[in-house]
């Protein structure tokens, strides 16, 4: 999985190979203990195959990879018309830090990290490879 800025340059940012890709959105009430605790459910949710195909284990237990991109539309609100509203994610001042906090707990928890960059247009390649996407609020 790769994350690029600037698609007409090429840049790459952030590659892992086998592991999980993480959209992070953050809203006004979050917190540094919730960054905390997502990094937690991130490095340890068991959402990957064990030998008998059951999932069981989780990123921590497989490659320790994890790529980390900063997503604002994540709370986009659509019951309302044909364009979503943004009102609900938190200002880039606010959520910044709170995205660098998830980065940082994974490390400091043993995760290989790759990341986007915050506020930039990105290209993402990704290679689906099973049956799982979730939405994870803690």
């Amino acid at each position: 999985m790769t994350v690029g800025v600037d698609t007409d340059a090429a840049e790459i940012t952030g590659e892992i190979g086998a592991g999980m890709l993480a959209f992070v959105g953050v809203t006004h009430d979050d917190t540094a203990a919730q960054a905390a605790k997502l990094a937690d459910k991130i490095w340890n949710l068991r959402i990957f195959d064990d030998e008998e195909g059951v999932m069981n284990r989780s990123v921590a237990e497989g490659t320790g990879e994890v790529l980390v991109v900063s997503q604002f539309t994540l709370y986009g609100d659509t019951r309302k018309g044909r364009r979503p509203g943004y009102s609900d994610a938190a200002r880039p001042e606010v959520a910044e830090p709170l995205v660098d906090a998830v980065v940082s707990e994974l490390r400091s928890l043993g995760a290989t990290v790759a990341t986007g960059r915050f506020r930039a247009d990105m290209a993402i390649e990704l290679v689906n490879d099973g049956p799982v996407t979730l939405s994870i609020e803690v």
